[in-house]
């Protein structure tokens, strides 16, 4: 259990550190790479600037990409996890701010997380609220 919570741990502090720095071609994406299968999964919600499905390190690079366009700081407050052989399910609550608006959100998501041997192979994450995520994302009429 120690070994998965050890590449989580790696995974999820290397996210935060690429999407703060302003991620490609001022952050380097080596760092989640090494802690993901060559053919990792992520599933994201289809109503998300982000969503759908990306597939290899080629796809995670470009999915990590459209967050840190859309995100300009990734913090977060509180993490749980519950193991269960090769899957993991993460509660995050975080802080989100976005890079167009300035605006941030407190939120809370859950991830459905595969690893083997000592990669992770698959993200299935769950929003609390895809609508406040993105009112978030979305200039208000003073702001436009």
């Amino acid at each position: 259990m120690s070994d998965v919570l050890t590449v989580l741990d790696a995974f999820f502090a290397a996210e935060a550190g690429y999407i703060t720095a302003g991620g490609p071609g001022v952050a380097d994406f080596g760092g989640m790479a090494a802690h993901l299968a060559p053919d990792v999964v992520m599933h994201q919600a289809p109503t998300l600037p982000y969503g759908g499905v990306w597939r290899g390190h080629d796809g995670m690079e470009r999915f990590m990409a459209a967050m840190s366009e859309t995100w300009r700081s990734l913090e977060f407050l509180e993490r749980r996890h519950w193991v269960d052989g090769d899957t993991v399910i993460v509660a995050n609550h975080g802080r989100l701010t976005a890079r167009a608006t300035g605006r941030s959100i407190e939120t809370t998501l859950l991830q459905l997380i595969t690893v083997r041997d000592g990669l992770i192979t698959e993200f299935r994450p769950f929003y609390w609220d895809t609508a406040a995520v993105n009112d978030t994302l979305t200039p208000s009429t003073a702001e436009k």
